[in-house]
C-alpha cells in the first residue's frame, strides 16, 4: 500500500500525514496554505493544474536583516506616504498556476494592492501599503505559500539601476523624420507637374530639411561620436565612412535647397538613419533577464547575525563585519567571511568555490573559508577576515574579471569597414581630380556624390541583423550569449578546454554499485526506513534506489554528523556511514565516495558512488576534436582517468587536481598561441572563464547560478554545442555574403556617380534598396541554416 501524496504539493505524506477537508497533507504547512487559498476564494488554484504547489521552505529568521529599515530603503523602488514597491526575484515560478496564484495576492492580504508577474524574468512586482504590513512580513506571505524570494548582496547594491531608452528614442525620432520627408519627396520623384505642388515645392523642400536637422544633430550623433574616437586613436573603424556620408548628404542637401538646384538626398539621408539604428536595436534587443556579470555579491546574504558580548543577536549589514566579531551561520546559509568555528559541527558544502559537490566536514577550532554552505545545524564562528579579504573575494578579485573583451577584439564589420574607407575616399579623391581636369564644373558633384552613394549602411546592417537574428535562434534553444561579438569570437577559436564536475558530468543521477554481501529483506526495509529519516544529500540517493517498501516506524534514530546514522527496529540496528564509523577497519582505498553499512554491528559492504557523465559525451568530444584541440582542466584527483580516456578522443589533454588559479594561468599559457573556449560550471572556474577568449558556464539551471561568462548554456544542451559553433562560422560567411552584395550596389551606384549622372532618384532607390534586400537576405540565410538545430533535436 502506498502512501498518500499531499492535495498541496503532490509530496508523499508519510506516517505524518495531515488530513483536512477529506484531503491528505504531508504536513500542517501545506494545509495552512489550502486554508489560506479556500477561505480568501482562490480554491481554483487547485484546478488549474494539479498538484501545483511547491514544498515551503524552512525560512525561520532568514529574513530578519528586513527589520533593518536602511536595508529596505535600499532594496524598494518607491516608498512614499505609507506605500512601497519592490520588485523581488522568485526562482520557484515555473508554470501558469504559479502567475496565477502570485498575481492575487491581494487576496491573500488587503495591504497587498498590485502584484504583477514577469515570467520570463522570474519576479514580481508588489505594491503594498505599509500602515500594518512590511516587506519582512511580504517576504514571508511568499515563503509560506512556496514562492520564497531570492534576496542578494547584489541587489542591495543595485541601488535602482536605470533602463537606457535613448537608442528607442532615436529609432522613433529617425522613423518619424523619414516618413515624412518621403512623403514630401514624391512628387519631386515623379517631376509631378501641379500648379500647387510647384507653388510650393521651396516650403516643401524646407520643411525637409527641418526634419533632418533632429536626425543628424540628434539620432546620428552616437556615428559622429564613435567615428570621432576612431580618428583620434588612429583606427578607421565602419562609422568613419557612415558619419562622412550623413555629413556629406545633409551638406550637399542644404546647398541645394539654399541654391536651387534640386531637392536633395534628405530621403536617403533620413532613411539612412533609421535602418542603421534599427539594426543596432535588433543587435542589442537580446535576452536581458539573464545576468552575465554575476559574482560573489549575487550568492551572499545582505545582512548577517552578529552576537554581541552578552550573547545578545542583532542584524548588521555584510560590509560592517569586522575582524573578531562572533556571528551565526544557520543551515543552509552561505558563509560570508574566512573564520574559525567556534560552537557547532560544519557539514560545508564547497561546491559554490570548488565545484566538488561532496560536503566537507569540520570541528571546533578548524579553518572555514568564505563561500561554503553550511548544510545542517546553526554554527557559532569568529571572523577572521573581512568581506573584502577573504579567499573568495580575493579570487573575484583578479584583474581578468575587469577585462573587456569586446573591446579587445576587432570584429568583421572593422576589419572591412577599415578597408572600405580607405577605397572609398581613394576613388572619391582620384574621381574629383579626373573631372578637375576634363571638366570642373562636375568635380565636386561628383565627389559628394561617391561620398553619397558607397556610404556602407547596407555593410553596418549585415552585422547586426545576421548576428542578432542567430542570437535569438541560440535562445531559443537555450544558449543565451552576452551580446553579437561572442558570435564572432566563437567562430574563431581553435581550442576547447572543459572542466569535468557539473560540466561533463551531472548531479541530476548519480550511478551506486553495492559490494558486499547481499542484504536481506528485513536489512534492506530498515535500511531504506534508517535512510528515509536522514536529509543528507548521499541519504537521500541511496533511499531512491532501494527497492524496498516496506516502510516501519524506527524504535530509534540517530544521525552524527560527518559520521554516519543509525537505526533501530526490533532488536535489529543498521548503520550507514563512514568505514570508521560502522567499524570497518580494513577498507581498500578508493578513489571514489563510499558509504559503508553494517547490520547488528556486522559489516555487509558499501555502496560505491561514481560520476554519471552527460549523455552523449563520446559523440560530442569526436565533432569536436575535427576542428578544435581539447583539454579537460578538473579540480579532482584523477581517480576518472581511465575512464575518461575511454570515452575521449586519444589527443585529448587532460589536467586533475587544479586549483581556479591553476585554470586561470592555464588558459592565459595556451592564449599565446589559440584562441581559447572555455566550458565550466562553477565559481572556481569564474576566473578561467573570463580569461578565456570565450568562456561559457554550463547550468542545469540558468536562473539560478552562472558565474561570469559570455555565454549561458543549459546543460540539457551541451550535446549541441559542436552545431553552435558550426552555426557561428556560418554566421561570419552569412555577413561576408552580405557583404558582397552590398559591394554590388555600390558598384553601380559608383558608377552613376563617378561619370556625374547621379541623379536624386537613383540615390533614392539604390541606398533603402540595398539596405532592406540585405535584411531579408540575413534573416532567410541564418533561418536557413538554423535548421540543422531543429533537425538534430527531432
Amino acid at each position: 500500500m502506498t502512501d498518500p501524496t499531499c492535495y498541496h504539493c503532490g509530496d508523499d505524506c508519510g506516517k505524518n500525514r495531515v488530513q483536512f477537508d477529506d484531503k491528505d497533507f504531508c504536513c500542517n504547512g501545506c494545509k495552512t496554505v489550502y486554508e489560506i487559498f479556500t477561505s480568501n476564494g482562490l480554491s481554483t488554484f487547485y484546478e488549474i493544474e494539479g498538484k501545483a504547489g511547491t514544498t515551503p521552505n524552512e525560512i525561520r529568521q532568514k529574513y530578519d536583516f528586513l527589520d533593518n529599515q536602511e536595508i529596505v530603503k535600499q532594496l524598494v523602488e518607491f516608498d512614499e506616504d505609507g506605500v512601497q514597491v519592490i520588485s523581488l526575484s522568485i526562482p520557484n515560478i515555473h508554470c501558469s498556476s504559479c502567475i496565477w496564484v502570485l498575481e492575487n495576492l491581494n487576496k491573500l492580504h488587503s495591504a497587498i494592492t498590485v502584484s504583477q508577474v514577469d515570467f520570463p524574468k522570474k519576479t514580481i512586482r508588489v505594491t503594498f501599503k505599509t500602515e500594518d504590513f512590511s516587506l519582512k512580513a511580504l517576504v514571508l506571505l511568499l515563503g509560506s505559500i512556496g514562492y520564497e524570494p531570492y534576496i542578494s548582496l547584489e541587489e542591495y547594491n543595485k541601488k535602482g539601476k536605470k533602463v537606457n531608452r535613448s537608442l528607442i528614442y532615436k529609432l522613433g525620432v529617425a522613423g518619424f523624420a523619414f516618413g515624412n520627408v518621403m512623403l514630401f519627396s514624391f512628387p519631386e520623384y515623379f517631376e509631378v507637374e501641379e500648379f500647387w505642388l510647384d507653388q510650393y515645392k521651396s516650403v516643401f523642400r524646407w520643411l525637409m530639411f527641418a526634419f533632418s536637422l533632429p536626425v543628424v544633430f540628434y539620432a546620428s550623433q552616437d556615428y559622429f561620436v564613435s567615428a570621432y574616437k576612431g580618428i583620434r586613436s588612429k583606427l578607421l573603424n565602419i562609422d568613419v565612412p557612415i558619419a562622412l556620408g550623413i555629413l556629406t548628404l545633409f551638406l550637399r542637401s542644404t546647398a541645394d535647397i539654399i541654391f536651387d538646384l534640386g531637392s536633395g538626398f534628405f530621403d536617403s539621408l533620413t532613411g539612412l538613419v533609421f535602418f542603421l539604428l534599427l539594426g543596432k536595436f535588433f543587435q542589442q534587443k537580446t535576452y536581458a533577464y539573464l545576468s552575465f556579470e554575476r559574482d560573489y555579491k549575487s550568492y551572499f546574504p545582505i545582512a548577517v547575525t552578529r552576537l554581541g558580548k552578552n550573547g545578545e543577536e542583532e542584524n548588521i549589514q555584510i560590509y560592517n563585519i569586522e575582524v573578531g566579531d562572533r556571528i551565526l551561520i544557520r543551515s543552509h546559509e552561505i558563509i560570508p567571511v574566512d573564520s574559525i568555528l567556534i560552537k557547532g559541527t560544519a557539514e560545508i558544502d564547497y561546491s559554490f568555490v570548488t565545484g566538488e559537490s561532496e560536503p566537507v566536514f569540520k570541528e571546533s577550532g578548524e579553518k572555514l573559508f568564505a563561500g561554503g554552505k553550511q548544510l545542517s545545524g546553526v554554527l557559532e564562528v569568529e571572523v577572521l577576515k573581512s568581506v573584502s579579504q577573504s579567499y573568495l573575494t580575493q579570487l573575484w578579485g583578479n584583474s581578468v574579471f575587469s577585462k573587456d573583451k569586446s573591446s579587445q577584439f576587432q570584429t568583421l564589420t572593422d576589419s572591412i569597414g577599415k578597408r572600405f574607407t580607405i577605397a572609398v575616399l581613394s576613388i572619391a579623391t582620384l574621381a574629383t581630380l579626373f573631372w578637375l581636369v576634363f571638366d570642373p564644373s562636375l568635380a565636386l558633384n561628383v565627389f559628394t556624390s561617391v561620398l553619397i552613394i558607397a556610404c556602407p549602411c547596407a555593410i553596418a546592417l549585415a552585422a547586426p541583423f545576421t548576428l542578432g537574428n542567430m542570437l535569438r535562434i541560440f535562445g531559443k534553444h537555450k544558449f543565451y550569449l552576452k551580446n553579437a561579438s561572442v558570435i564572432e569570437r566563437l567562430s574563431i577559436i581553435d581550442t576547447a578546454i572543459f572542466d569535468k564536475t557539473g560540466t561533463l558530468t551531472t548531479n541530476v543521477k548519480d550511478t551506486i554499485h553495492y559490494e558486499g554481501m547481499e542484504l536481506t529483506e528485513e536489512e534492506t526495509a530498515l535500511l531504506k526506513t534508517t535512510l528515509r529519516a536522514s536529509n543528507h544529500p548521499l541519504s537521500r540517493s541511496l533511499y531512491n534506489i532501494l527497492k524496498s517498501n516496506a516502510i516501519m516506524t524506527l524504535e530509534e534514530f540517530q544521525e552524527h554528523t560527518g559520521k554516519g546514522i543509525e537505526g533501530k527496529y526490533n532488536q535489529h540496528t543498521i548503520k550507514v556511514g563512514s568505514a570508521a564509523y560502522v567499524g570497518e577497519n580494513h577498507s581498500n582505498s578508493i578513489t571514489n565516495t563510499t558509504v559503508y553499512v553494517s547490520a547488528d554491528e556486522d559489516v555487509k559492504g558499501r555502496f560505491v558512488f561514481k560520476n554519471t557523465y552527460r549523455d552523449g559525451m563520446s559523440q560530442i568530444f569526436d565533432e569536436l576534436s575535427n576542428d578544435l584541440n581539447l583539454g579537460i582542466l578538473s579540480g579532482d584527483n584523477d581517480g576518472e582517468k581511465k575512464k575518461l580516456e575511454g570515452l575521449l578522443p586519444a589527443k585529448t589533454k587532460m589536467m586533475f587536481d587544479q586549483k581556479p588559479e591553476d585554470k586561470l594561468e592555464y588558459i592565459k599559457k595556451l592564449q599565446q598561441k589559440h584562441k581559447v573556449l572555455m566550458v565550466g560550471d562553477g565559481l572556481n572556474d569564474a576566473g578561467a572563464l573570463a580569461q578565456s577568449n570565450v568562456g561559457l558556464a554550463v547550468s542545469e539551471n540558468i536562473n539560478v547560478f552562472s558565474p561570469a561568462c559570455d555565454g549561458i548554456l543549459d546543460a540539457a544542451q551541451l550535446r549541441t554545442l559542436p552545431k553552435f559553433i558550426k552555426l557561428s562560422k556560418q554566421s561570419v560567411r552569412i555577413i561576408k555574403m552580405s557583404f558582397l552584395l552590398s559591394l554590388c550596389y555600390n558598384v553601380v551606384g559608383l558608377y552613376f556617380a563617378v561619370t556625374g549622372q547621379l541623379q536624386p532618384v537613383i540615390a533614392a532607390i539604390l541606398m533603402p534598396l540595398s539596405s532592406i534586400s540585405i535584411v531579408v537576405f540575413t534573416t532567410l540565410a541564418t533561418n536557413f541554416v538554423a535548421r540543422e538545430l531543429k533537425n538534430k533535436e527531432s
